[in-house]
């Protein structure tokens, strides 16, 4: 669904912690970040800094490579959803990954991310999914096995409006697919909620 463009998002005042190893990739998410409005930024190249920042700083989203040393992106986001204080256990994850088989965007919906993004994406789809992550109306769900946004959904479908992305968006850093790659439109069905009928 493209964003209309009559609508007016006011991200100044957000707090919005960046998360990845690539240094480059770091700057190039927090100028899009910047374009956007957003003043109040933090960049870290590891989940372990990633994690001192939650502990000490009120933040509104999240955005994390799934692909680190030491703390991947998963692990970070089960950690936040499980260990971190009370009140910062569920602050919206955005997970980015080069490799969109559904293995690895069904690793991203189990671990508690909000939604995924592929790479390469571009400043309308980081947008895009910050909006989506502001309107998400699902519930928590605290359980054993999984903490995070409530993963069931009813009437599975592309969003109107959206293009396929490239089936060949794979990183080196994550090895050689076993899968095929899905679609932007069809991971993003997979973590974008429904409302269903009961």
């Amino acid at each position: 669904m493209a964003l209309d463009p009559r609508i007016r998002i006011n991200l100044e005042r957000s707090a919005i912690l960046v998360v990845d190893d690539n240094p480059k990739a770091l700057e190039v998410q927090t100028s899009m970040l910047r374009g956007f409005g957003v003043r109040r930024q933090l960049k870290c190249g590891s989940a372990a800094e990633a994690q001192h920042y939650v502990v000490s700083q009120e933040l509104d989203l999240i955005i994390i490579d799934s692909a680190m040393p030491d703390m991947d992106g998963y692990d970070f986001v089960r950690w936040l959803r499980r260990e971190a204080p009370e009140d910062r256990r569920y602050t919206p994850v955005l997970i980015l990954t080069g490799h969109a088989a559904r293995g690895m965007v069904e690793k991203s919906r189990d671990c508690g991310a909000n939604f995924v993004i592929t790479r390469p994406f571009t400043p309308e789809i980081l947008l895009q999914r910050i909006f989506w992550v502001a309107k998400d109306e699902r519930q928590v769900v605290v359980a054993d096995s999984y903490v995070g946004p409530d993963r069931r959904f009813q009437n599975i479908g592309a969003p109107l409006g959206q293009k396929g992305r490239r089936k060949d968006d794979l990183s080196t850093h994550v090895g050689a697919a076993t899968d095929p790659n899905m679609d932007q439109m069809d991971i993003d069905m997979l973590l974008k909620p429904q409302r269903a009928s009961l």
